[in-house]
C-alpha cells in the first residue's frame, strides 16, 4: 500500500519518462534546407515550435538577468554577482529542456529553484516579505506543468501537481491559493489535451486496422474471383484437350492425315485455353502498370463451347428463344461460364451423352438451362464439388439462383436464373 502510493513520486523525482515528441505537422515545420547548404547545418528540418522554446527561453534569460543585476545594484545587502546567472539559468533552462524532456525540464526548475529564491528572495526591492515568483519564473512553470501533462503518465502527473502544491505551501503560504488554481488549471488543462490525443490515436488506429482489414478481404475476395476464373477456363478446355487426346488415337486408326488433323485440333484448343488464362490474368498489372482489356467472353461465343464439346464426343441441342444480345457484360460472362462449366461436367462424368442447352430471355430474366443423359461410358470420379460452387457464387454475386442435381433416366440438370436488370459487378 505504502509503495503504491509512494511510486508515483519516486517516478516523477527520478525513474519516471515521458513519452515521445509528437508528429509535428507540416504547418509547424521550416521548409527542408537546401542541399547546398545541408553540410553546413546540423538539422535538414527545422521545427517552428522548438525554435520559439529556444527564443523564449533567450528572453527570458536575458531579461531575468537584467532585471536580478538591477535589483542587486540597488539592493542593501547585495550577492555576489557570479550567482545572478542560477536564477535566469533556473527559469531558462527548463524552457530548452520541455520539448523532449518535460520531466527533465520540470526537475532542473526543481533543482535551481533554492538558488532561484535564495538570490531573488535576498535583492528584490521587498526583500523577504514579497511574493517570491517573478512573471518569468511562473510563465517558465507553467509551461512546464504543461508538457508534462500532456507528456507523461496519470500518475506522474499527479505527483508532480501535489510536490508543486506542497512546495508553494512551504515557500510561500500568502501565494498558495492562487498558485494552487494556476497549477490545477494548467495540469488539467495539459492533461484534457493528452486524452484527446490519446483517443484521436486510438481512433486513427482503429480506422488503419479496418483499412488493413477492407484490404485483406478484397485481397481474399480477388483471389476467389480469379480462381474461380481460372477453374472454368482450365476444367473445360482441358477435359476437352483430354478426351480429344484419347480419341484421336483410336479416330484415326493408323490414319496420319486423321491423326495430324485431330493433333492440330487438340493444339487449336491449348491456344484457346492459353488465350484465355492471359486475359483471365490480365488483371493483375505487369510491372509497366499495364493490363489486359480484351472483352470477356460473352454468350456471342456460345457456339464456339459447343463446337468444343462436339469434338469431345458430346451431342448439343441449342435451344435459344427471346433477345439475347444486350446483355450487361456481368450477365453474360455469369452466362457463358455456367455453360462451360457445365458442359466440363458432362464431358468428365457423363462422356458421350446427348446434351440440351436452353438459353431463354424473359424481361429481364435470363434462364439457362443445361441437361444431359446417361452417358454412353463411364465417367471419371466425383470432383471436390468447386465447380458446382463457382456457379452458384456467380449467380448469387448478380442475385439470381442456381439449381444443380439429378434427374429420373440417370442424367443431370443445371438451371440458372439471373437477373438482366441487375447491377454490374466485378467479374
Amino acid at each position: 500500500m505504502i509503495s503504491a502510493a509512494v511510486r508515483p513520486f519516486a517516478l516523477a523525482l527520478f525513474q519516471g519518462r515521458a513519452d515521445r515528441p509528437p508528429v509535428r505537422s507540416g504547418r509547424f515545420t521550416a521548409p527542408k534546407v537546401p542541399r547546398r547548404l545541408a553540410v553546413l547545418l546540423p538539422l535538414q528540418r527545422v521545427h517552428l515550435a522548438l525554435v520559439a522554446d529556444l527564443v523564449l527561453a533567450y528572453v527570458l534569460f536575458t531579461g531575468t538577468l537584467g532585471e536580478l543585476e538591477s535589483w542587486n545594484q540597488e539592493s542593501r545587502l547585495p550577492v555576489n554577482d557570479g550567482l545572478l546567472p542560477l536564477p535566469a539559468l533556473a527559469v531558462a533552462l527548463p524552457v530548452v529542456l520541455r520539448d523532449r524532456w518535460p520531466l527533465a525540464a520540470w526537475r532542473a526548475g526543481l533543482v535551481l529553484l533554492p538558488a532561484y529564491l535564495f538570490v531573488v528572495g535576498a535583492i528584490s526591492p521587498g526583500g523577504s516579505m514579497s511574493m517570491p515568483y517573478t512573471m518569468p519564473f511562473i510563465l517558465m512553470y507553467t509551461l512546464v506543468l504543461y508538457s508534462v501533462a500532456v507528456r507523461c503518465e496519470r500518475p506522474i502527473t499527479f505527483a508532480v501537481w501535489v510536490v508543486s502544491v506542497l512546495g508553494m505551501w512551504i515557500i510561500d503560504t500568502a501565494s498558495m491559493p492562487i498558485g494552487t488554481v494556476v497549477v490545477t488549471g494548467t495540469v488539467l488543462l495539459g492533461y484534457n489535451v493528452r486524452v484527446r490525443r490519446s483517443a484521436t490515436a486510438r481512433l486513427a488506429d482503429e480506422e488503419r486496422r479496418t483499412q488493413l482489414a477492407l484490404g485483406a478481404q478484397l485481397v481474399l475476395e480477388e483471389r476467389a474471383r480469379i480462381a474461380r476464373e481460372l477453374h472454368d477456363v482450365v476444367a473445360h478446355h482441358m477435359s476437352v484437350i483430354a478426351i480429344q487426346a484419347e480419341a484421336v488415337p483410336m479416330q484415326a486408326a493408323g490414319d496420319a492425315a486423321r491423326l495430324e488433323a485431330g493433333l492440330a485440333e487438340i493444339r487449336t484448343l491449348s491456344l484457346e485455353a492459353l488465350a484465355e488464362l492471359r486475359q483471365v490474368l490480365g488483371v493483375l498489372r505487369d510491372e509497366d502498370g499495364r493490363t489486359d482489356t480484351a472483352p470477356q467472353p460473352g454468350l456471342d461465343r456460345v457456339d464456339e463451347l459447343v463446337a468444343n464439346a462436339g469434338t469431345a464426343g458430346l451431342t448439343v441441342r441449342v435451344e435459344r428463344s427471346g433477345p439475347l444480345d444486350g446483355l450487361p457484360p456481368a450477365v453474360g460472362l455469369s452466362a457463358y461460364r455456367i455453360v462451360q462449366e457445365s458442359l466440363s461436367n458432362v464431358m468428365r462424368h457423363a462422356p458421350g451423352a446427348a446434351v440440351t442447352l436452353a438459353l431463354a430471355r424473359d424481361g429481364d430474366r435470363l434462364r439457362v438451362r443445361v441437361a444431359n443423359g446417361p452417358g454412353s461410358s463411364p465417367g471419371g470420379a466425383p470432383g471436390a464439388g468447386q465447380g458446382l460452387v463457382g456457379m452458384r457464387e456467380r449467380a448469387s454475386l448478380l442475385g439470381g439462383t442456381l439449381r444443380a442435381g439429378p434427374v429420373a433416366g440417370g442424367g443431370y440438370e443445371v438451371t440458372a436464373t439471373l437477373p438482366v436488370a441487375a447491377p454490374e459487378v466485378p467479374s
